[in-house]
């Protein structure tokens, strides 16, 4: 009996109805797979012949409670090209902890283990948003080149995070927008996903993936880098021995 009671209780939560999402997907042209031995999935897709892929699941970041969604993107810009946006609350908050945690009298590195976006914060200089003024309340950025970082948020990544702030992303809700290693990523919380919220989520990263082109003088060739598979800690995929599922 006893036994029998621990088997009622450790079983794990019925899966998640993920129809409408896989059916969003699909009729894009997108691939859905839904995440083994996790409440997540996976779709992939291409922008202008490159792939993009969406993942949403237990969040990887603490800043972030619950679930997330991530989008991440090889778009082989130059390396220097180092931009990140995030929402104000977040911004203001992952500052008082990077200065509490590392510019104290005992700790005065930052481990390679924390986030890039905050090291970025102690790393690099501020984008200067003043003139956005619509924008500069809820969001903030970083850049290790100020001047490109502000020709990649001005004009339509600007309009879409305005919108996005409007729209779906919720006061308080994080989001994470930035190019590292010649990719870009989203990252922003999300409880319950549906297709509008990422159609919207989506639109925001194309948008950034096109700014960030064009703003760091467009892709790079990277034939001399072939062999390079590190993986940046901006991205934590779902566990290599536990692969999506159908």
């Amino acid at each position: 009996m006893l036994d029998a009671f621990k088997r009622l209780f450790s079983r794990p939560p019925p899966a998640r109805d993920l129809g409408l999402i896989e059916e969003w997907a699909k009729r894009r042209g997108h691939g859905f797979k839904r995440a083994r031995g996790e409440d997540g999935f996976v779709i992939d897709g291409l922008l202008e012949g490159k792939p993009w892929r969406i993942e949403w699941g237990p969040s990887q970041r603490e800043y972030i409670a619950g679930h997330e969604l991530r989008l991440r993107m090889e778009l082989d810009l130059p390396s220097d090209a180092q931009m990140l946006v995030l929402s104000r609350p977040l911004m203001d908050a992952l500052e008082r902890k990077t200065f509490e945690e590392f510019t104290d009298n005992v700790q005065t590195q930052i481990g390679t283990k924390t986030p890039e976006e905050m090291r970025w914060l102690v790393m690099f200089p501020k984008v200067n948003l003043a003139h956005l003024k619509t924008l500069r309340n809820r969001f903030g950025a970083v850049s290790s080149a100020p001047d490109t970082g502000l020709s990649w948020i001005n004009g339509p990544l600007a309009n879409m995070l305005e919108q996005a702030a409007n729209e779906w992303l919720h006061d308080g809700q994080p989001l994470v927008l930035m190019t590292l290693r010649g990719r870009a990523y989203l990252r922003t919380q999300l409880d319950a996903p549906d297709p509008t919220l990422l159609a919207a989520a989506l639109a925001l990263f194309e948008t950034a993936v096109a700014q960030a082109v064009r703003a760091s003088g467009g892709p790079v060739d990277r034939a001399g880098d072939a062999g390079h598979s590190g993986r940046s800690t901006a991205w934590q995929s779902f566990p290599p021995e536990v692969p999506p599922q159908r």
